[in-house]
C-alpha cells in the first residue's frame, strides 16, 4: 500500500471552471477533449484529476478559491471589481458543494472531520471510490468585498486564507510587487486570529510577510513555496522567512511548478526535456528546510499541479498527479528515512491541523 499523501496546494475549482475541465473524467479524457484548444499553454497536458489522486492515495487535500481584483492600469488578468471577485469565488464553492453531493469530495473544517477521513482512507482496502476530503483555502484575499465577508466565508467552511497573489492587493502586496498590509490587512489578520484562521504565507512580498508575521499571532503555513537560495526570485522564501516560519511551528509545501523549482527556467524556450527537469530536483528545497529546522518537522507537499501549468512546465517523470508516490523512493534513495517520508507525505500537514483544531 503506497503512503498517504496530504496536497496542500490544488486549484481544482478554478480547473473546474475557467479551464472548464470535468475533474471526474480520467485525465487522458480530459486531454483528449482539449486537443483542439490554444486558448491557454497547458491545454491537452492536464495532470489533475480526482481518479488520478484516488490512484496516488492523495486523500486529503488543501483546495483553492481564487478570484483576484485588478485596477484599470493592472497588466494582471483579475475581476473588475471585488463584487465580482467574490461572485466567482461563491461560484467555486458551489463547484465543491456538487462534488460532495456526488460523493466525489467531502469537506474537513475541523478536527472531527479530519479524523473521520484519515481513518476512512487508513482502514479501506481500496482508495478508488473514496471521497476526497478538502480544507477549503482562499488564494488572494481581494474577493473579500470587506472585513464582514471573511466571517460569512468561514461559515461556509473557509480555514485557511492567503493575503496575496501576484501584484498588489486590496489586503497586502504578492509576487513581483513590494509594500507593506496596510490598515485593511492589519483588520482582516485581526478577523481571521479570531475566527482561528490559517494565515497562508505563500506569494507576500518581503514587506508584507514581515508584517503579517509582526501583525499575526495565528496560525501560519506557506502552502505551495520553494527556496531563494536554490532558486533565486521573490517568489520563492529567503532563509530568514523559513527561519521565521519554523519558530511559527509552520509547515512549507513543496510546489512542482518547473520556474521555482531550477534557476534559469526561460518561459516558452525551456522545457522539462532540455533542461533535465525530475522529480529529483525537488529534493535539494526539501534538503534546505531541514537543514535549517534541524529536522523533517517542517516540509511537506502543496504540488500546485495544474496551478495554469500542465506537463509542459512539470518534472518530466511526472505523467499524472499519482506519480507523486515516486518521491518516496527518490527521497528513500536520499537518505530519508520511512519516518522522514511519513512527515513530508502528510504526517506534518496533519499534526499543524491537529493542533491549531
Amino acid at each position: 500500500m503506497s503512503t498517504l499523501i496530504f496536497d496542500a496546494h490544488l486549484d481544482l475549482s478554478m480547473n473546474a471552471l475557467e479551464w472548464n475541465r470535468d475533474l471526474t473524467q480520467p485525465v487522458q479524457t480530459i486531454r483528449e477533449r482539449e486537443q483542439h484548444l490554444t486558448d491557454k499553454p497547458d491545454r491537452g497536458r492536464g495532470v489533475v484529476s480526482l481518479a488520478e489522486m484516488r490512484k496516488g492515495n492523495i486523500g486529503l487535500c488543501v483546495a483553492t478559491q481564487i478570484a483576484r481584483y485588478v485596477t484599470p492600469e493592472s497588466t494582471l488578468t483579475g475581476w473588475n471589481s471585488q463584487a465580482q471577485a467574490w461572485a466567482q469565488t461563491q461560484g467555486q464553492l458551489a463547484w465543491y458543494e456538487a462534488m460532495e453531493a456526488q460523493g466525489e469530495m467531502v469537506q474537513i473544517r475541523d478536527k472531527e472531520g479530519l479524523q473521520k477521513q484519515l481513518n476512512l482512507w487508513e482502514s479501506a482496502e481500496n482508495t478508488e471510490n473514496l471521497p476526497i476530503g478538502y480544507i477549503l483555502s482562499l488564494e488572494g484575499a481581494d474577493s473579500l468585498v470587506d472585513i464582514s465577508y471573511l466571517e460569512k466565508a468561514y461559515l461556509k467552511g473557509l480555514r485557511a486564507v492567503g493575503l496575496a497573489h501576484y501584484g498588489r492587493g486590496v489586503y497586502a502586496y504578492g509576487t513581483d510587487s513590494e509594500g507593506g498590509i496596510g490598515q485593511q490587512g492589519r483588520e482582516l489578520l485581526k478577523e481571521m486570529e479570531k475566527l482561528n484562521m490559517i494565515l497562508d504565507a505563500t506569494h507576500l512580498c518581503d514587506t508584507s510577510f514581515r508584517e503579517a508575521m509582526d501583525w499575526f499571532g495565528g496560525a501560519v503555513w506557506a502552502s505551495h513555496h520553494l527556496c531563494r537560495s536554490i532558486t533565486p526570485h521573490n517568489r520563492q522564501l529567503a532563509d530568514e522567512q523559513i527561519k521565521v516560519l519554523i519558530e511559527r511551528q509552520a509547515v512549507i509545501g513543496m510546489a512542482l511548478d518547473a520556474w521555482m523549482m531550477i534557476p534559469n527556467w526561460v518561459r516558452g524556450k525551456s522545457t522539462p526535456e532540455n533542461t533535465g527537469l525530475k522529480l529529483a530536483h525537488i529534493v535539494p528545497h526539501i534538503d534546505h528546510i531541514c537543514q535549517l529546522a534541524s529536522n523533517s518537522l517542517h516540509v511537506g507537499i502543496g504540488s500546485d499541479l495544474d496551478g495554469a501549468f500542465g506537463r509542459e512546465q512539470c518534472p518530466q517523470d511526472l505523467e499524472t498527479i499519482a506519480d507523486l508516490q515516486k518521491l518516496a523512493a527518490i527521497l528513500q534513495q536520499r537518505g530519508y528515512s520511512p519516518q522522514d517520508i511519513s512527515n513530508i507525505f502528510h504526517q506534518n500537514w496533519l499534526r499543524f491541523l491537529e493542533r491549531v483544531w
